[in-house]
């Protein structure tokens, strides 16, 4: 049931917050202050607004269903096997469970393609993309792998750790819809932090991704660069991470909520 809650929240999460998602990678990739990231999705129309959902459906869905159920898995694996700290052991099971969610880079990987306006004229659906990607063969799929490792792992480990003792600091919900409301405002404030937290790293990411062929840049190189062309300010990296603070806490709010809800439903 943990597998079909956290696949169920992610559809959710998707379908509402894509388009602000898409404000985002545009500032990611290009460093573009929010008007003109909006102004280039008003360019590009409405047909093209939901451009690229798929792959992040797949993923978003496929990777929370095993965030929540490999973490479950893993915590109750390794508490039979081992007789060191629960802490311990959850951590290291949100952290299992983060590098599992790895193997599905190439989603995401399809998706940063997409939502490129500069490859809008090389591929028009998720299956032409990775279609093309064959061409330079497997290890294109998993371009941006390290920065994902890197975000998924700690990220995982922090949000587990941290989501019991932030709704224990909230009011005591006393009512079904205060439980619900309580469940929204502690995903909301740790998906913000962590999403604030790992912003550089993601934008490393994007930055990989959007590049077809060519040679495999390290984690290092590819920072420097990006750190370069921002005139060495660190403000200038975190371009997009107020939209992506707001987004966060719509986003994880809407996962969290959904998962308990549907936790206790089943």
């Amino acid at each position: 049931k943990h597998y079909f809650c956290g696949y169920c929240a992610a559809f959710t999460n998707i379908a509402v917050t894509f388009p602000i998602q898409k404000v985002l990678f545009r500032q990611q990739l290009y460093g573009l202050k929010t008007k003109d990231a909006v102004h280039q999705l008003q360019k590009d129309g409405i047909r093209n607004l939901y451009r690229g959902i798929l792959p992040p459906l797949m993923q978003k869905t496929t990777t929370l269903a095993l965030m929540f159920g490999l973490y479950e898995d893993f915590s109750s694996l390794l508490h039979r096997h081992t007789s060191a700290p629960e802490l311990l052991t959850r951590s290291m099971a949100a952290v299992l469970a983060g590098t599992t969610e790895a193997l599905l880079t190439p989603f995401e990987r399809v998706q940063t393609l997409l939502q490129d306006y500069k490859h809008h004229d090389k591929f028009t659906n998720t299956y032409q993309a990775f279609k093309i990607l064959k061409v330079y063969g497997m290890r294109e799929y998993y371009r941006g792998l390290v920065p994902i490792l890197l975000r998924n792992g700690p990220s995982n480990a922090l949000f587990f750790g941290l989501r019991g003792p932030i709704k224990q600091c909230l009011p005591e919900a006393t009512s079904y819809s205060t439980h619900l409301i309580n469940d929204f405002i502690c995903g909301g404030l740790l998906g913000a932090m962590l999403g604030f937290l790992f912003f550089p790293v993601n934008v490393v990411k994007t930055r990989m991704q959007a590049q077809i062929g060519g040679e495999f840049q390290s984690f290092p190189k590819v920072f420097v660069k990006i750190w370069l062309e921002r005139d060495r300010k660190l403000i200038h990296l975190f371009r997009g991470a107020h939209l992506n603070y707001h987004r966060s806490v719509l986003s994880w709010g809407i996962i969290n909520a959904t998962y308990e809800f549907l936790l206790k439903l089943l």
